[in-house]
């Protein structure tokens, strides 16, 4: 995909996964470095999120996982809010969480599912 089709499909899945505050947020790295910025939005969002054989819910459980299998918790934060917009659950999320704790341990688990509550309470 020609360069500018793959920014501007990564910003057309960011605008579908992540409010507007939260792009805002996300585009401050690039005030810092606009070539990481563009890597993002081209390759993360353009070329990763807007490829057609899983859907955006699909994605984002793999990010989900991905996220909390790292500790990643500030990112899990804005993925979380994220997989809600693009329809997975409270219960999906949930059941999620609770899967990756015999995998990743009670800690992490334990700390994305905090996270969850914070999130699942700002939407109610």
């Amino acid at each position: 995909m020609e360069n500018n089709k793959r920014y501007e499909a990564g910003i057309r899945a960011m605008e579908e996964l992540f409010s507007q505050e939260v792009r805002n947020g996300m585009e401050g790295i690039k005030k810092v470095s606009p070539d990481f910025w563009d890597m993002i939005v081209s390759f993360g969002f353009g070329d990763l999120y807007s490829r057609e054989s899983l859907s955006l819910s699909q994605r984002e459980i793999i990010t989900l996982t991905s996220l909390i299998t790292q500790g990643a918790f500030e990112q899990l934060k804005v993925h979380l809010q994220a997989a809600l917009n693009v329809g997975l659950t409270k219960e999906e999320i949930i059941e999620l969480i609770i899967h990756c704790a015999g995998y990743v341990g009670f800690p992490k688990a334990v700390q994305a599912m905090g996270i969850a509550g914070e999130i699942f309470n700002k939407n109610e």
